[in-house]
């Protein structure tokens, strides 16, 4: 059933399509930062050890990547508009599936969470290249912007929640409301879509446009080689950092609010980077400022975690949240139309996650083995190195 012509041009308003891609983009991240501040007590919960606590968050990460495999031809064989609709109700559902009393749901629930994450992920480069040509990096520094906030508030929020609610399950569980909240507001884009003639997507193919093999592309390896760099040492951060400083002699209330502030300054890399990003013909500066600022945080935790905690997460922050919406931006700035753009964005955020998936997993495998957290901060620290090198290969000017 398609729309009236009247309602049609009413939910074909920019600020509407604004809006859902503003509440779809704060579902993007607070089912995972919403867990790190409780990762104690789901431990606690099933009597998991450090390695099999690490996959609460690397299994969906790790389908983060699975998921971006196939969002591509989703997006070509439904249309962008109805598969973000359906990550968003799929989000919801695998929410509540986590607080259910079984590790099976808690695990289940985390492989449904990544799986629309990651349909999120990719469509939404393609959809904003192809609905904002001319703004598509300032676009990028909104949707950024608005993922990093909605992960700020999860992690600020979690531990409050889970006091006033009565357990770490209603905590969890009631970021399901946000993910209903943005299905909704993403409906006029699905009824709209079911008014046109034809998807977009499907209609540049149509137009003659010879389809890119991103696959073969040095270019779109380097842009998915720096994608999975950022992810690695982001999600080693989400999945890690409380139990950083807890281990440090930090109280569990206060290394959630250090938790909190780290997510919160994202948002000024977040916003600022891809706005630089799209005024430059190279984006190499970025590139050495975003990783710099990392690697330095990263360098702190490793001599003084606890003295400089605030300083090192202040870093840490600014220099994730401009990488990622760096990386988001480079897809967009390296494609050279809608439909390369989705699969840039594919196959970035494919490989991207599956070697971030091995970031908090090998980071707590780590830290069992050796009793210490040297180990596993030494190793994202080379992480860091080699990003900055592809990186700088990633940001020169060409299209793949």
């Amino acid at each position: 059933m398609s729309a009236p012509p009247r309602w049609r041009a009413r939910l074909a308003h920019p600020a509407v399509l604004l809006v859902g891609i503003v509440l779809a983009s704060l579902n993007m991240r607070v089912a995972l930062a919403s867990v790190a501040p409780l990762v104690g007590e789901i431990s606690a919960a099933f009597g998991l050890s450090s390695t099999a606590t690490s996959l609460v968050t690397s299994v969906p990460v790790l389908f983060l990547g699975a998921g971006a495999l196939v969002a591509p031809w989703l997006g070509r064989r439904f249309g962008a508009e109805r598969v973000l609709f359906a990550a968003l109700v799929l989000l919801g559902v695998g929410i509540l599936a986590r607080v259910l009393p079984s590790v099976y749901a808690l695990y289940g629930g985390g492989i449904l969470v990544g799986t629309a994450i990651a349909l999120l992920n990719v469509l939404m480069p393609g959809l904003i290249k192809r609905d904002f040509p001319d703004r598509a990096a300032a676009m990028t520094s909104v949707y950024t912007g608005a993922l990093i906030a909605g992960a700020t508030v999860a992690a600020a929020a979690s531990v409050p929640l889970e006091e006033a609610l009565g357990g770490w399950e209603a905590s969890l569980g009631f970021w399901s409301l946000l993910a209903g909240i943005a299905a909704l507001a993403w409906l006029p884009q699905v009824l709209i879509a079911q008014s046109r003639a034809g998807h977009a997507v499907r209609a540049v193919q149509a137009g003659g446009a010879r389809p890119v093999s991103v696959w073969r592309s040095p270019l779109a390896w380097q842009v998915t080689l720096f994608m999975g760099g950022q992810s690695l040492w982001s999600y080693v951060l989400i999945a890690w950092m409380p139990t950083i400083f807890t281990d440090h002699g930090m109280s569990r209330s206060t290394a959630g609010v250090i938790f909190a502030f780290n997510t919160l300054t994202q948002i000024v890399g977040a916003f600022a980077v891809p706005l630089l990003a799209g005024r430059m013909r190279s984006q190499r500066p970025l590139i050495v400022l975003v990783t710099t600022l990392v690697a330095a945080g990263y360098a702190g935790l490793l001599v003084a975690p606890a003295e400089g905690a605030w300083l090192w997460a202040a870093l840490l922050g600014v220099g994730q949240g401009g990488a990622l919406g760096l990386a988001l931006t480079l897809i967009v700035l390296r494609s050279g139309d809608a439909v390369t753009a989705s699969r840039l964005s594919g196959m970035a955020q494919t490989v991207g996650y599956l070697l971030a998936a091995a970031g908090p997993l090998a980071a707590g495998a780590l830290h069992q083995a050796s009793g210490s957290w040297t180990l596993p901060i030494s190793l994202v620290l080379g992480v860091c190195a080699a990003s900055l090198a592809v990186g700088l290969l990633a940001a020169r000017d060409r299209t793949v």
